[in-house]
């Protein structure tokens, strides 16, 4: 269960403020709550299982010890790739605009998630974790914290202040990164 409470808190957190997240804010202001929701929950459970089955991939090929090390480098990165930020094509995303609403935001979505910090974080996540766990959870996390810019955009047509949550999400990155080199140096110097 570490694994998918990990996985669901730190992949919602990882969302705020991403490019997802505004994605999913962007396209509810167009379409219904539900159909945002479920082209998110499909595309989010495709391309978190494609980012376990290659995070558990990689778990068999090294040792525990460098995996967690790699994994903090990897999370200080994604701190960093959080401060720094994502930008938006809208053109992007109008273009897909002659299909179906499910359509739309099943493959926008998808499109958006691919090779994102979210994506690249469940990926090391499950080069540590339990696969089925770290899948659940991210997917969760991902389709909770998505579920803000949602309502955000059906309710309140405004976002929550984006730098501080990039800030948080970040400070909370770098925190995972310097826990997990830590972490994996002891069990190096310990032979595992």
């Amino acid at each position: 269960m570490e694994g998918f409470w990990l996985s669901l808190g730190l992949i919602f957190l990882a969302e705020l403020g991403d490019k997802t997240q505004l994605v999913a804010l962007l396209l509810a202001t167009r379409f219904k709550a539900w159909v945002v929701l479920a082209g998110i929950l499909t595309a989010t459970l495709l391309v978190h299982a494609f980012s376990v089955t290659l995070g558990g991939g990689a778990g068999h090929l090294l040792p525990p010890g460098w995996i967690y090390v790699l994994s903090g480098l990897a999370f200080i990165g994604f701190g960093w790739w959080t401060l720094r930020g994502d930008s938006v094509d809208e053109d992007e995303y109008q273009s897909w605009c002659y299909n179906s609403p499910f359509v739309i935001v099943t493959v926008t979505f998808f499109m958006a998630e691919l090779g994102d910090k979210t994506m690249l974080s469940t990926v090391t996540l499950a080069a540590s974790q339990n696969l089925m766990p770290v899948w659940l959870g991210s997917s969760l996390g991902m389709v909770l914290s998505d579920a803000l810019a949602i309502w955000a955009g059906q309710i309140l047509g405004q976002r929550l202040p984006e730098r501080a949550l990039k800030i948080g999400a970040a400070v909370i990155f770098i925190a995972f990164g310097l826990f997990y080199i830590i972490y994996g140096a002891v069990n190096l110097e310990a032979g595992t």
